[in-house]
């Protein structure tokens, strides 16, 4: 949900930061306050057109910055845009300059057409001109599939696997039926790979075995020196064999004249067997490192081949082996190209023919939950003073199949007796266009996966019955979802959670645009000014009293 608005320097506001609540946020003031410049500020944060103009007369900048918490269904369709929130928040801003403009995505600047990518899942605007799905036509089939859902979403998903399995299989037909030259090319280039990687035909673990034995090699005269040095240590004259084999007879003597000697002769023996192992185990060591340049220029040529190899098919030995795997099955597929290129177009031909089949039954299941989705959509809409409405879903099948199917959808509506059904797109005024969306949206009350709705001036040429109607939708809304509306009505007003005021002041012959969250005694007077106008009488005050009672009450009845 939105958690907060910053705004600074924009327009008519010199700096405003609002908190919103989790279900319906109401905003009211007088006419020319400044209401709509907030819905502005939220449509230029989320990549709407920015100039100049909108800077505050006198600043340097404006700056407009939105603050979402997301839950993990949100994070994740966030992450498919390379979206990831921090610590449970997406902040996006956009800051306006005398030269440029810059969109920032928890801090980090973006293009404007990823902040809309987000704008999409975050939130959706209903006003007076604008509509992020609503007016959009590719929105429809996703509306009415997810009114759809429990039949629609396998069909669905079905088709969308097949064809993506269809186009691979496409994809691989036409590189295999190339023209001619090409393919020979191909086929004298994957012999000659193939030709290569038999003739050096590495083991695994071979690689690392010659770097172990070159290192060695290369260290071969380092490694002699000591080798001689130890064996002259061991066994030159005077050496250590000397030395400890005089000790050990020196031992055997004082044995012999002291028997408590024999333990001593007994250890320097020890000593001695010791010091023989050791030397003969350093002959044998210089016998094995024996330094042959011919073999190790070999070594060296061997590495360096398999390296080469390594290198062209992906850096080690088993990207090697796939490698060697694929280009033997697609040397048997142009060897065998006749009889490969007659496969695939059966399986083309089949899966074609299966998805098909699969997109009538699509097509059937939107049809029939489009006369569902229209005729509930009617329902709500005429307890939303359209009394003679008609609404109705098209379902037109296209020419070609894509991985939604083969259909478009199109919600077309009639607001009068006599005019003909028109698309939505074509709906003269915002607060209509709000209130169908509103009564859309309480359609789709359990499957709508948005979490915050902004509804700009819905109450737009309505009244009495009708105003506590949609305020009523409203706060039925608001239950499962984040709800931001701007109202001149009081029945709305009244059912506010979470209510602020938009107020213009003068100051030091500057207009400034004012807005303050109001505690319980503030929404009963503002729901006075609403209702009595200029003169607020203690009559006036009570009415507001006893409205905003009788509205709690009716949500209260709703959540039990």
């Amino acid at each position: 949900m939105l958690q907060s608005l910053h705004v600074k320097n924009f327009v008519l506001i010199d700096e405003a930061e609002l908190m919103f609540g989790p279900h319906l946020n109401v905003l009211t003031g007088e006419t020319g306050a400044g209401k709509s410049i907030l819905i502005d500020s939220v449509n230029l944060a989320l990549g709407g057109k920015g100039s100049k103009s909108l800077i505050r007369e006198g600043a340097p900048y404006a700056l407009v910055e939105l603050t979402f918490s997301v839950d993990d269904r949100t994070a994740a369709k966030l992450a498919a845009f390379e979206i990831f929130p921090e610590d449970g928040l997406v902040t996006i801003s956009r800051r306006i300059g005398a030269d440029r403009s810059i969109s920032r995505i928890n801090g980090e600047t973006v293009p404007v057409k990823d902040v809309g990518r987000a704008a999409g899942i975050l939130l959706d605007i209903h006003g007076q001109t604008e509509s992020y799905t609503l007016l959009q036509k590719k929105n429809h089939l996703e509306i009415l599939d997810r009114y759809g859902d429990v039949e629609i979403a396998p069909v669905r998903n079905e088709v969308a696997a097949m064809v993506r399995r269809y186009r691979e299989k496409k994809k691989e037909y036409e590189a295999l039926v190339g023209d001619a030259e090409k393919r020979q090319r191909e086929l004298d280039f994957l012999q000659y790979e193939l030709r290569e990687a038999e003739e050096i035909a590495p083991r695994k673990g071979e690689e690392e075995e010659l770097e172990k034995k070159h290192r060695k090699m290369a260290s071969a005269r380092n490694i002699t020196a000591d080798v001689a040095e130890m064996r002259e240590l061991f066994g030159g004259d005077g050496g250590l064999m000397d030395g400890i084999g005089q000790a050990a007879r020196a031992a055997m003597h004082l044995a012999g004249l002291d028997p408590d000697a024999a333990g001593l002769s007994e250890q320097i023996q020890e000593l001695e067997a010791l010091v023989q192992d050791a030397e003969r185990a350093v002959a044998d060591y210089a016998e094995e490192t024996e330094f042959d340049p011919q073999e190790m220029e070999e070594t060296e040529e061997r590495l360096d081949r398999i390296r080469g190899l390594y290198a062209k098919h992906g850096g080690n030995y088993e990207a090697f082996i796939r490698f060697q795997e694929e280009a033997e099955e697609q040397l048997d597929r142009l060897v065998n190209f006749e009889r490969y290129e007659e496969e695939l177009r059966n399986e083309i031909r089949q899966t074609e023919e299966k998805i098909l089949e699969r997109c009538r039954v699509l097509g059937g299941l939107r049809r029939r939950y489009g006369e569902q989705f229209a005729e509930e959509v009617c329902r709500e809409l005429v307890d939303l003073n359209f009394l003679q409405v008609q609404f109705r879903v098209e379902v037109q099948e296209e020419e070609n199949f894509s991985e939604r199917g083969k259909d478009r959808v199109f919600f077309r509506i009639s607001l009068n007796p006599g005019e003909p059904l028109r698309p939505l797109s074509e709906i003269a005024s915002g607060g209509e266009l709000s209130r169908i969306m509103l009564g859309i949206q309480s359609v789709m009350a359990d499957s709508d996966e948005i979490d915050t709705l902004i509804f700009d001036e819905i109450d737009a040429g309505i009244s009495g019955r009708t105003a506590e109607h949609v305020a009523e939708k409203l706060a039925d809304l608001a239950r499962e979802r984040q709800l931001i509306a701007i109202t001149h009505l009081a029945q709305i007003a009244a059912m506010g959670d979470t209510h602020f005021l938009i107020e213009k002041t003068m100051d030091e012959g500057k207009t400034h645009t004012e807005i303050t969250e109001l505690d319980e005694e503030g929404k009963i007077t503002e729901l006075a000014r609403i209702l009595g106008g200029v003169s607020v009488t203690q009559n006036v005050l009570e009415s507001a009293r006893e409205m905003k009672a009788l509205a709690e009450k009716q949500k209260n009845l709703k959540t039990t």
